[in-house]
């Protein structure tokens, strides 16, 4: 794939296509006719998500109003408490929570939601941006359905950080937080392209396409995607031991929900894929290469030795990506991710600044050649050399990252 097509990509899915919507459909369906053109059999496969449409969300701080955004699925209703800011959430923080709205630096977790709720709180306020940025942009958030998994859900509100910073510095003493929303079930699609082997094994390659409500997802990650047809234009028209299933993931920003609905309604040939390599953010002018390999320690020397080969800086480690690599390691297909990561002052997600200006063509281009000879020698392997066992630590990480047990500090 050329650098001229490379362009034409990113230029045509320039715009928000966020988890179930019809513009996240409408990528879906641009990636399904670019593989089909290049000769890959490829269909849709459609999985449930949970959605809603926000009618109204207000905050009122000492009676003035703040600019804010619902959180999706956090319910309807409203509730008037003190304010309390909460920088910290040990124990002895938490015991501020009861009977409060609470003011966090950081995002809804799973443990902390819990923590809240037992603490007593009564709505939450979360912030995003900077104080240093000229725009007012506020995040649509959502109190994912497996935060809450059962426990009591909290009204919760986003506003900006200049908004935070300021209910901060004037000691706002009471909020007031209202919340109308419809939710429904929608759906979300996974993109299937596929070029069979010589065997009926697998090598899995998967990439996002979905976007966070503020970006465009150039970045994040339509550049996974261009890596994904760039691997499969290169691979086409030849036959490998391994066959290659291309999967563009829908909802990953929502949770990795496409991964999951994946590998669970694939569940009965998941023994039958080798490996998975995933691809989340390439391609930017700066930054360097990582690999996290969610397998055996042989691969990350193999990864090294290989870059060393080809002249490719590359940075592998063992660990857990938060991508979608992450489901098929969960379930015992060794994974990767690789990614090329950029410092925040040259390229940065989940916000409008993330735009085709921050990719390069060419490094696109040098990415994936290096991406797509790593696939062809995993797929035309006599026998792939990756182990199909997910070591110890790496399965304590998977334990932490899903919130099967708290994170040692």
């Amino acid at each position: 794939m050329n650098t001229r097509a490379i362009r034409k990509i990113l230029r045509d899915t320039d715009f928000i296509h966020t988890s179930g919507t019809p513009e996240e459909l409408k990528v879906a369906e641009y990636l399904k006719a670019q593989c089909e053109a290049m000769g890959a059999k490829t269909w849709l496969e459609s999985f449930p998500v949970e959605m809603s449409d926000m009618r109204e969300a207000h905050l009122m701080a000492d009676g003035k109003e703040i600019p804010c955004e619902g959180y999706r699925l956090c319910g309807s209703g409203e509730v008037e408490a003190p304010l309390v800011y909460l920088p910290d959430t040990d124990p002895a923080s938490l015991t501020k929570a009861m009977g409060s709205i609470v003011l966090l630096d950081s995002a809804v977790r799973y443990f902390l939601y819990r923590d809240l709720v037992k603490a007593g709180a009564v709505g939450i306020i979360t912030y995003d941006g900077s104080v240093f940025y000229r725009d007012r942009d506020i995040d649509k958030k959502e109190l994912r359905p497996y935060v809450v998994d059962g426990a009591k859900k909290l009204l919760c509100v986003s506003v900006h950080a200049k908004d935070a910073f300021a209910l901060v510095k004037s000691g706002a003493k009471t909020a007031k937080i209202t919340v109308r929303q419809e939710e429904y079930e929608g759906a979300s699609h996974n993109v299937v392209a596929e070029l069979p082997g010589l065997t009926d094994e697998w090598i899995v390659l998967t990439a996002h396409y979905d976007t966070v409500p503020l970006s465009r997802g150039s970045y994040d990650n339509m550049s996974g995607c261009i890596g994904l047809l760039c691997i499969l234009d290169a691979l086409k028209g030849k036959q490998y031991r391994y066959g290659l299933r291309f999967v563009f993931c829908g909802s990953e920003e929502r949770g990795l929900l496409g991964s999951k609905a994946y590998v669970r309604d694939h569940e009965q040939e998941l023994g039958k894929i080798a490996l998975n390599i995933n691809l989340d953010m390439i391609g930017t002018y700066m930054g360097h290469f990582i690999a996290r390999v969610s397998a055996e320690e042989a691969l990350v020397t193999y990864i090294k030795y290989l870059g060393s080969e080809l002249g490719f800086g590359i940075a592998p480690r063992q660990g857990v990506y938060s991508s979608d690599s992450t489901p098929f390691a969960d379930k015992g297909v060794p994974a990767l991710s690789f990614a090329r990561i950029a410092g925040p002052s040259q390229a940065v997600i989940h916000n409008r600044y993330d735009t085709p200006d921050v990719l390069s063509d060419e490094r696109l281009r040098t990415d994936s050649v290096f991406l797509t000879e790593f696939t062809r020698r995993m797929a035309d392997a006599v026998k792939c050399p990756v182990k199909r066992e997910i070591p110890e630590k790496v399965k304590n990480e998977l334990d932490e990252y899903l919130f099967r047990k708290r994170k040692e500090d």
